[in-house]
């Protein structure tokens, strides 16, 4: 199992319900594939960088979660296809347990 960190940015108009349901649903996916959720962090409404759809918001969630390499690109697939998902990004945390080093 590898750590990863997917970050997703739902379209602003989606109610809280519809919003929490995207993320369950995601979620889902994860723990079917025999993975395990890590961490949720929800950021809420931010403005976007650029407008997106035409759209200057959006909700923003970030997932940690633990799932087999493999999966990585089948939930990159369902994303695509999830309707109110305008954007989203799967990451590998590479040492999830180490601790940055300082510098000084």
């Amino acid at each position: 199992m590898r750590t990863y960190e997917v970050v997703l940015i739902v379209h602003p108009e989606n109610d809280e319900t519809a919003f929490k349901e995207v993320i369950e649903k995601v979620q889902g996916w994860i723990t079917t594939a025999g993975g395990s959720i890590v961490k949720l962090d929800v950021w809420g409404k931010r403005r976007l960088a650029y407008v997106i759809n035409k759209q200057r918001d959006g909700q923003y969630a970030l997932i940690t979660a633990e799932f087999p390499p493999a999966f990585a690109a089948e939930l990159e697939r369902l994303l695509r296809f999830l309707e109110p998902v305008m954007r989203f990004m799967i990451t590998v945390v590479e040492n999830p347990t180490a601790k940055p080093e300082q510098t000084e």
